[in-house]
């Protein structure tokens, strides 16, 4: 293990839970360069409600990605729990996602041959929680977001907003520092989408999880703590 690797495994750090500094991505697509992000900065405080919005194709889930470690900037830096993730091998990257982060997406990616019970254990699991405990864990928060009853149940036998609550789950069963979700509501219909928000908003209070928000529905960003505009590859207040 390096030196970033092991600074990542044993500081806890106080402060913000992402940072990132002159945040530069661009693609090369038909032998062009796309430019996506052009020096984003940006600084999440623990226990902070925040929305990114901005048109379709602006960069928001690019930038998402960058900040939870799922891809490489060109340049600049992404902090996540005070380890620059730039410097971290492969490895590494993983366990610090696994410890300090959780996700939510527009579509729930939970794996259809488990049931949501072992789905929302699983982040548990990875990191070597005792089966019956991460199990135990597991059932309470499914409990607490109303599906006690369907703990035995795969993906393909629960609704859409079941699916989208078990995601939710999942992403907070080991207490990230900081959950980044991507159009988390944007799949369901109405009713059901403010279900599920509402119930994001409560696990992130309770928990004191800060939240960063991924959205084109402006209502739904009003009732986050900050917004932020991304335009022209940057962010905007």
């Amino acid at each position: 293990m390096n030196s970033a690797d092991q600074s990542m495994t044993n500081s806890r750090v106080d402060g913000p839970v992402i940072r990132c500094e002159n945040l530069v991505k661009h693609f090369v697509e038909t032998g062009n360069i796309v430019e996506v992000l052009n020096g984003v900065n940006l600084s999440v405080a623990p226990g902070e409600r925040m929305a990114i919005v901005g048109a379709s194709g602006s960069g928001k889930s690019t930038l998402l990605h960058l900040l939870g470690g799922l891809d490489l900037p060109t340049g600049g830096e992404v902090h996540v729990a005070g380890a620059s993730i730039n410097h971290l091998s492969d490895a590494a990257r993983g366990l610090l996602r696994n410890r300090a982060l959780g996700f939510v997406y527009q579509f729930h990616h939970l794996l259809p041959e488990f049931s949501a019970l072992e789905n929302v254990a699983m982040p548990l699991l990875i990191r070597g929680t005792d089966p019956q405990a991460a199990k135990e864990r597991a059932q309470t928060l499914l409990e607490r977001v109303g599906l006690g009853k369907r703990l035995g149940h795969k993906p393909g036998q629960l609704s859409g907003g079941e699916r989208q609550r078990t995601a939710v789950a999942r992403a907070l069963i080991h207490r990230p520092a900081v959950v980044l979700a991507d159009e988390p509501t944007g799949n369901l219909d109405a009713h059901t989408g403010e279900q599920v928000y509402t119930l994001l908003l409560e696990l992130n209070r309770d928990f004191n999880t800060s939240l960063v928000l991924v959205t084109h529905d402006i209502r739904l960003a009003a009732r986050m703590g900050r917004v932020l505009h991304l335009e022209e590859g940057l962010l905007r207040v």
